[in-house]
């Protein structure tokens, strides 16, 4: 996330945000709540936060946070501007029912790489605080579900884990966004913040100066 260095102020709460929107939204689509009929409102959501995202990104990216800018900016390409955009691809091939069907096994091949690219950056997360963290990893239980789905391994009826998992995420991005901004405002904690998973020693300068000197 960023630190604030370069003179921006931190435009992680909105990322944040529309994070929560997205993961709320395939909650609700993958465990039934809404209808197939829903998929074009979704679609306007999820573009709506390809737009915040990919500020978000930018931002962090120009102050050298490369685990968030990448992360921001992945995911408002894929996960919302593509996945907005075949919402409606979808859903008026149902409607219209175009003669060549749609091979939706295609989006598996994709969501493998975006899953397996999460999976093994995730433990970059493990040195902020472990709500992030814990929220990175119901996403990666999610992404990697929908891409087997996709691709046709994993029954429908898994569906509903993976929505799951992104409800929760959903639900700790959203109190986390909410943190960030409250905390900032006030200078102190008010919404308190857990500590990270992986902490860094504090270098003991002297010892090492003295060391040397020997």
């Amino acid at each position: 996330m960023s630190n604030n260095q370069g003179g921006w102020a931190n435009p992680s709460p909105a990322g944040l945000v529309a994070l929560g929107v997205a993961c709320f939204t395939f909650f609700a689509l993958l465990s039934g709540k809404v209808t197939l009929g829903a998929m074009p409102l979704m679609g306007c959501w999820l573009i709506g936060g390809f737009v915040v995202q990919v500020i978000v990104s930018v931002i962090e990216l120009k102050e050298g946070q490369i685990v968030g800018g990448n992360v921001f900016l992945y995911f408002s390409a894929f996960f919302m501007l593509v996945g907005g955009l075949e919402f409606f691809v979808k859903y008026f091939a149902a409607v219209q029912q175009w003669s060549i069907p749609l091979d939706t096994h295609i989006d598996g091949w994709a969501w493998l790489v975006l899953s397996f690219c999460l999976v093994m950056w995730t433990p970059a997360y493990f040195k902020s605080t472990s709500i992030l963290s814990l929220a990175v990893i119901l996403i990666d239980i999610a992404v990697v579900q929908v891409a087997f789905l996709d691709l046709g391994i994993l029954d429908p009826s898994f569906k509903p884990i993976a929505g799951y998992a992104l409800l929760f995420a959903g639900i700790l991005a959203m109190y986390l966004s909410s943190a960030l901004v409250v905390n900032t405002a006030y200078g102190k904690t008010i919404f308190p913040l857990t500590k990270p998973w992986i902490t860094e020693k504090p270098i003991n300068l002297q010892a090492n100066t003295a060391k040397n000197t020997n």
